[in-house]
């Protein structure tokens, strides 16, 4: 390697002293000399990239049990199937060309994850951990240097004990995986969970996981028993070896900073037989200011068997024209006849009726009108450009700042904004409870979501600009000092840390803070303990505090 570093030397200054020769002779060995270092430039990244693969492949085998299994969950850049299993789970295609780690490893075992630790750590490259591919910013797949993606592809058991309502799921496991798995088992038990089917348990749970039955039973992450995870050591932890801090840290704290989490211990928590979705859809001119103002101050004091939350769209109203429609759209644990009664009192100028309301078992609510067969399916989403903010609401937007609302809403290329009433078991429990820290006092949470299909800058462009509008005028009815945001929800403007891994707590706390509030510091001491060495990390991991 050294000897070819030299000619290259040898090469360019031939370059520099044919500068002084006759302009025809020049030109002549110029190009000469130019096609010869480019041939050479491409001989030396191709020999750099197969010592660094002739490195990393022994060390694996080394480290792995059994040994045998190695060559085929490792892959290179010069893997025919680099490029397919690169790209099969990024869901947001702003970063389809962003990702370019020097190995892909599909472990299907413990020691496969381990041993990509250790040979990552041992040469110097960083490591990324993907399940579903849906992280809002790319940072489970994508880094500015050298990296390694452990892609949990293969990691997606699901093991459901009726002796005890528990269940072991795999990282790698979709949450309509696990979904089917459960109500293949029972038709009475659920997971409290979010919406969309393709998303990989792995970051959900460690981002919180917010869903629909989190009034009645909390977030995911307020459901987990136990875990198995490998730390920045390479070694495997249970919930007993880690110790309650880390265990408290990777429950909402974001697992990415900690370490690989590889499974999950979980409660199942009863659902009934049959569930009731309605939808309600109001236009601005059928009067969806004041019933979006109304639901404000009663929806997080709703019975906590009804999760109804607010989705506002593009619509056209009665001549034709944009307009915003809100759509009421609501999860009750029960049946038709049992919710329009309750709305007639809790909220009766919805007007719920019957029409406007379907009963289902709880799995068919996130089949969407399908076969449940199809949470099993992981490709099963329209894959887009997109970009998602997110925020907290502690005070009712007056009727007045909702008008304003709508006026931005209604400018430029218009995404999509969902209210999440909180409110019920999300109340109950503390602020540090978990490093979840939106608890009581929140009336319900905002995502503001853009995505669109065209690509190009100037599309971007649009449609962010969209984004940062709503945004920016939200600023004054939403939660402050800090401004919170959902960690499932990333959003990188906010804040990001250094590329190189030295970034101060006082720095990370521009974003830190947002996520997590007066948690994030116990974060950072925690990280300092289990990762003093900043091994796993990203541009909004946790930094470590000594």
């Amino acid at each position: 390697m050294q000897s070819r570093k030299a000619r290259l030397g040898v090469i360019v200054q031939l370059l520099y002293i044919s500068s002084g020769s006759p302009r025809g002779t020049s030109c002549s060995i110029m190009e000469s000399l130019l096609f010869f270092l480019q041939l050479s430039l491409l001989l030396y990244v191709s020999c750099a990239s197969q010592s660094s693969y002739s490195d990393f492949l022994p060390c694996l085998v080394s480290q792995s049990q059994p040994s045998s299994q190695v060559d085929e969950v490792i892959y290179s850049q010069n893997s025919s199937l680099y490029p397919s299993i690169i790209r099969s789970s990024i869901q947001n295609l702003r970063f389809i060309n962003s990702s370019s780690p020097q190995f892909i490893i599909t472990p299907r075992n413990e020691s496969h994850v381990q041993a990509t630790v250790i040979c990552s750590k041992k040469l110097g490259l960083g490591v990324r951990v993907r399940s579903g591919g849906h992280d809002y910013e790319g940072l489970s797949y994508k880094a500015a240097n050298p990296f390694v993606i452990i892609d949990l592809v293969d990691f997606r058991k699901v093991s459901v004990s009726l002796d005890d309502n528990t269940a072991w799921v795999e990282s790698g496991a979709t949450i309509g995986e696990l979904y089917y798995q459960i109500a293949n088992r029972s038709s009475t038990l659920g997971f409290p969970a979010g919406t969309c089917p393709t998303i990989g348990v792995g970051g959900h749970f460690t981002g919180g996981g917010q869903g629909p039955m989190s009034r009645k039973y909390g977030l995911s992450a307020d459901n987990v028993l136990d875990a198995i995870m490998v730390d920045a050591n390479g070694t495997v932890l249970d919930r007993e070896s880690m110790g309650e801090d880390l265990f408290w840290a990777i429950r909402g704290g974001g697992g990415a900073s900690f370490g690989v989490i590889l499974s999950w211990k979980i409660k199942l928590v009863p659902v009934p037989p049959v569930v009731t979705i309605c939808n309600v859809p109001k236009t601005l001119e059928q009067g969806a200011t004041k019933l979006a103002h109304s639901w404000q101050q009663i929806a997080h004091k709703f019975d906590k068997d009804i999760a109804m939350r607010v989705i506002i769209t593009l619509a056209n109203d009665t001549k034709g024209e944009k307009t915003a429609q809100t759509i009421f759209n609501s999860l009750y644990l029960g049946t038709i006849q049992q919710i329009i009664p309750l709305m007639n009192v809790s909220f009766p100028e919805l007007g719920l009726a019957a029409k406007d309301c379907h009963e289902m078992s709880w799995v068919q609510t996130f089949a969407e009108g399908e076969p449940v067969e199809v949470l099993m399916n992981r490709s099963h989403v329209i894959k887009g450009y997109f970009k998602g903010k997110s925020d907290y609401v502690n005070e009712p937007i007056p009727e007045s700042g909702l008008e304003g609302m709508w006026k931005v809403f209604l400018e430029g290329e218009a995404g999509v904004m969902i209210w999440d009433p909180y409110g019920g078991k999300m109340s109950e429990i503390t602020e540090d409870e978990t490093p979840f820290p939106h608890r009581a006092g929140v009336l319900y949470n905002i995502q503001y979501f853009s995505k669109w299909e065209e690509e190009g800058i100037e599309a971007e462009r649009k449609h962010l600009e969209w984004t940062n509008n709503i945004y920016k005028y939200m600023t004054p009815f939403v939660s402050k000092s800090p401004r919170r945001a959902y960690l499932n929800y990333k959003d990188i403007e906010l804040g990001r840390n250094n590329e190189n891994g030295n970034t101060s707590f006082l720095q990370a706390s521009v974003w830190g803070e947002s996520y997590f509030k007066n948690n994030f510091k116990r974060l950072a001491l925690i990280k300092g303990r289990v990762d003093p060495n900043n091994f796993f990390r990203n541009e909004q991991s946790i930094p470590p505090l000594r």
